[in-house]
């Protein structure tokens, strides 16, 4: 894939800048949702899961994912109220 230089994305008139805008915003915005989630799962996955003994989870385990990624969950919906408010 190549790159568009800076004196060529310079010259685009500003609909196309306003739309390359955009798109760097919804494709940063993704990436930070792909980050928070890598980040609840890995957090969640190292309290919860103590050993690997089966392709299974035990009970404990299963119940102790669920209230983890329903805490990281009902915090960030907390954020963003809290957010949203503010503006």
């Amino acid at each position: 894939m190549s790159g568009i230089s800076p004196t060529e994305l310079q010259n685009l008139d500003e609909p196309s800048k306003k739309e390359i805008m955009g798109f760097l915003e919804t494709e940063n915005s993704k990436q930070k949702v792909q980050m928070s989630i890598h980040q609840f799962t890995n957090l969640c996955f190292k309290n919860c899961i103590h050993s690997v003994q089966s392709a299974d989870l035990s009970a404990q385990e299963n119940q102790c994912l669920k209230d983890c990624v329903n805490r990281f969950l009902d915090t960030n919906i907390r954020i963003v109220k809290g957010l949203q408010s503010i503006q």
